[in-house]
């Protein structure tokens, strides 16, 4: 039931034909930095764009940076986050992203793609539907009240001020609401701040009141989660991918309200866009964008993983480490990954919901690979592997088979160097 795909990555006809009429659609990664899925996703979003009226792409990164991208993409005058002159290349609007990983948005495949997006004569709009910019989405509002409205500016100084006791990092701030029990959270601040810029937004004409509005959004829900980090990983990760499923509405509203149409492509890692209710983790309690989606949009929308056997990939060994090209290693025994590559396919599609005779493996529960940001392949089974059920947790699957590291535009020597080749019997 393969459905083979070019090596060139110029056909997608079988990928385009499973998304239909669809006006959402999550394109995944089961890495966050493998060069083909990449490219992959490139592709498709510049046909889904040019072919299908997509007017929007949404991708799992900070918003005010990512709106710094769309500014450029558009041509909408300032584009440089915060202040200053508008950005003159896709590299210039890509500067926003210098916190740990750099290389998921600043790469060779995605710098091309804002400039390909730029090019069009349709602009599709470019926004972040993650929620790590606390700090740089005050400083937006703040931003954008000093000059719509200078006497609500200084109001909400006063209101974020309540952040200024504990320093610049969130997590200090998360660290201390969950250490100490007498201490005041932010959060009666924050909720009035977003109150106050979400009736302003109804009030005033034009694109940005909405997005400081939405940066208001971002800092009242990052507000939560930092205070959640430390009460466990379900919590947290529950208000992450609930958050990003609300940046979603506000952008599938503003865009129908501003231009009466709104088709979005949304990129994400496959743990946050296939449908966790058919997952492992979402028998412990975890929920994801993808399962969000579905529940409130049915048809609507289109969920697309993508899986790979073996390779490399670029990766960090620890948070905050630098940026280095790795092996993957074979997919494990008894893994989706392994059973793909035994269909002996390089690349395919697979549509489920026309698997015909091929349902029942991949309705069964099997092993399935994740690699983040992190790669640990010491500890592969334990840090990059659950248990799914592909069919229902996708609605179609991209496979290909060996695949490369993403370079970043900041090539450091760990990744130029890359990993020695594994050999026998050394790693005795």
């Amino acid at each position: 039931m393969a459905t083979p795909l070019e090596s060139t990555g110029e056909s997608y006809d079988a990928v385009l034909e499973c998304i239909g009429d669809a006006s959402i659609v999550l394109l995944g990664e089961s890495t966050h930095g493998t060069h083909e899925f990449y490219a992959a996703r490139a592709e498709l979003t510049r046909r889904l764009v040019t072919e299908k009226g997509f007017s929007a792409v949404c991708l799992e990164a900070d918003f005010p940076h990512t709106l710094r991208v769309h500014r450029y993409v558009r041509g909408e005058g300032n584009g440089r986050f915060a202040s200053g002159a508008a950005d003159e290349s896709a590299d210039d609007a890509l500067a926003g992203f210098q916190r740990f990983p750099q290389w998921m948005w600043r790469n060779t495949v995605f710098v091309e793609l804002v400039e390909t997006l730029r090019s069009l004569d349709r602009k599709a709009s470019v926004f972040g539907l993650d929620l790590y910019s606390l700090h740089d989405s005050m400083r937006e509002v703040i931003a954008y009240l000093e000059r719509a409205d200078p006497e609500e500016a200084e109001r909400a100084r006063a209101r974020y001020a309540c952040f200024d006791h504990y320093a610049s990092d969130p997590q200090t701030y998360g660290y201390v609401m969950s250490g100490l029990g007498g201490a005041a959270s932010c959060e009666e601040q924050v909720v009035e701040q977003l109150l106050s810029m979400q009736r302003a937004m109804m009030e005033t004409a034009g694109p940005e009141p909405f997005y400081a509005a939405l940066n208001a959004l971002v800092v009242k829900n990052a507000e939560a989660y930092y205070r959640a980090m430390y009460r466990g990983r379900v919590k947290s990760w529950n208000l992450r991918d609930t958050h990003m499923s609300e940046a979603l509405a506000a952008v599938l509203s503003h865009l129908e309200e501003a231009t009466g149409s709104a088709k979005v492509v949304v990129w994400a890692h496959n743990s946050h866009l296939g449908d966790a209710r058919a997952t492992e983790l979402g028998r412990a309690g975890e929920l994801n964008l993808g399962q969000l989606v579905r529940s409130r949009y049915g048809a609507a929308a289109r969920l697309i993983g993508f899986s790979t056997y073996e390779g490399t990939v670029t990766a960090a060994y620890d948070w905050d480490g630098p940026a280095e090209r790795r092996r993957v290693r074979r997919g494990m025994r008894g893994s989706y990954e392994e059973l793909f590559h035994e269909a002996g396919v390089p690349r395919f599609f697979l549509d489920m919901r026309r698997l015909g005779e091929a349902s029942g493996a991949l309705r069964e529960q099997r092993l399935q690979r994740a690699i983040g940001v992190i790669y640990r392949p010491e500890s592969e089974r334990l840090s990059h592997y659950f248990h799914a059920r592909v069919a229902e947790q996708f609605d179609g699957i991209i496979h290909l088979d060996r695949t490369t590291a993403l370079e970043p535009l900041e090539r450091e020597a760990a990744w130029v160097a890359g990993e020695a080749p594994e050999t026998w019997p050394s790693s005795l």
